[in-house]
């Protein structure tokens, strides 16, 4: 079982649903889609959900980040290529979507097993420039002020300076990792539908800048707007997951009826 994916398929009560890797934004770590499990199965979305743990945050606290995307691109697609025999779907919030839209491409390009879709919130279509949160050279205090105003760290966590002085450094390893989007072969279409999510609200990515995913989906594509701001998927998680179902139970329904071994 690869590091990669702390949660077990295999743990908890047999399920007949599809698999969702779930895949984090910048700074993140699999935590965040730690209620997803629970939440998805009330609106009765038929999937197995998958957090992504990437090195150097959590429980792999103590390994090296990456900083290159198609280093860590690399290393998740020998990784997880077993677990990607089966039928799944990724989601990749904000930094996430970039990840997981850029494993899909390498699969895709080397003949592997693809996601039945990608479904990709709060981050810009590849050909645009990667969002800018803030310049390299700011100091922690200027991070910390613009990750806050965005809600990438709830404000009762601002009082706790070790969760700041841990959480920082993976922050900005990440974001020289989405500048480093560039070297993405975005002139490919993806042979897989595409589910696009973005805030109304949103301070970093604009819902144009979102839908603009359109021009790389060689399946079709659709835009949901959310009524939060860059982390929509926190602002209000019920609502959130609520529209996630509608769009994973079309999956989960058809590997169903094909009879495909999950």
């Amino acid at each position: 079982m690869t590091r990669y994916l702390p949660r077990r398929p295999e743990d908890g009560a047999a399920r007949d649903g599809i698999r969702l890797l779930c895949f984090p934004y910048a700074g993140g770590g699999a935590s965040a889609y730690g209620r997803w499990q629970r939440g998805l199965d009330a609106h009765g979305a038929g999937v197995h959900v998958l957090p992504v743990q990437l090195p150097g945050r959590e429980g792999r606290v103590n390994e090296e980040r990456f900083t290159a995307l198609k280093a860590l691109v690399d290393d998740l697609d020998e990784q997880l290529d077993d677990e990607l025999s089966r039928p799944h779907v990724f989601y990749g919030h904000s930094m996430g979507a970039l990840i997981a839209f850029t494993l899909t491409l390498r699969r895709q390009q080397r003949g592997a097993p693809l996601p039945l879709a990608l479904v990709l919130g709060a981050y810009r279509a590849p050909h645009l420039p990667a969002p800018s949160v803030i310049e390299p050279e700011a100091d922690d205090e200027q991070l910390t002020r613009r990750l806050a105003e965005l809600g990438g760290i709830p404000k009762a966590l601002l009082k706790y300076p070790d969760f700041l002085r841990a959480m920082l450094p993976v922050a900005r390893d990440d974001l020289l990792m989405c500048r480093d989007s560039e070297a993405t072969g975005h002139d490919q279409l993806l042979q897989v539908p595409l589910h696009l999510f973005a805030g109304r609200r949103d301070r970093l990515v604009s819902v144009p800048e979102v839908a603009a995913w359109r021009l790389h989906a060689g399946r079709g594509s659709e835009l949901r707007t959310m009524p939060g701001g860059h982390f929509f998927l926190r602002d209000d998680e019920p609502l959130f997951l609520g529209e996630l179902s509608a769009v994973l139970r079309r999956y989960a329904q058809s590997v169903a009826c094909a009879g495909a071994p999950v």
